[in-house]
């Protein structure tokens, strides 16, 4: 072998491992959240209220389908579950619209709305990918006053969703 080659060689085994930790892993890399109303890591991205690292990455709230934390069981991102935190509240009429910032667009099953533990609302896209914005009309019935709304973006391909937490103040 050439001496240039092996040096090429060797810079890149060298350099491989570098550059592999240094790329965001794909499963990080993006995916979606509720923008408007400013969902809790919404606020985090736009400095509204101190966050820690969700602030660089409101898209990756990911965890297995069927929680119901806004951190989504990421202890990564735990302080989206604490609701002293100071989080803005937005006012909203009994039917109010929902839009998800969508950074991957992942093929969906349903996305789901709760209140007080309780469905409000749920749309079925039935395994379609959807567009890079989504805007769902959500009711909330006889709900009033301040409200936290968890928002799930079910994948129609993988085990896992998508959680927003978005506060509101239901006039």
């Amino acid at each position: 072998m050439h001496a240039k080659r092996k040096t090429a060689l060797a810079v890149g085994a060298v350099l491989a491992p570098v550059l592999a930790l240094s790329l965001p892993a794909s499963s990080a890399s993006a995916h979606g959240y509720i923008s408007n109303p400013p969902s809790r890591q919404a606020q985090c991205a736009a400095g509204t209220v101190s966050c820690g690292a969700i602030k660089y990455e409101p898209q990756s709230v990911e965890g297995p389908k069927g929680l119901t934390s806004c951190s989504g069981g990421n202890s990564g991102f735990a302080e989206l579950d604490d609701d002293s935190k100071g989080w803005a509240v937005t006012p909203v009429n009994r039917s109010q619209q929902f839009e998800w910032k969508l950074t991957a667009r992942h093929s969906t099953s349903t996305w789901q709305y709760f209140v007080g533990g309780e469905k409000i609302a749920e749309f079925d896209d039935g395994g379609a990918q959807p567009d890079a914005t989504v805007t769902h009309q959500v009711d909330f019935g006889n709900k009033t006053g301040r409200q936290k709304v968890l928002a799930v973006w079910n994948i129609a391909d993988t085990a896992n969703a998508f959680y927003a937490c978005i506060d509101v103040n239901v006039g």
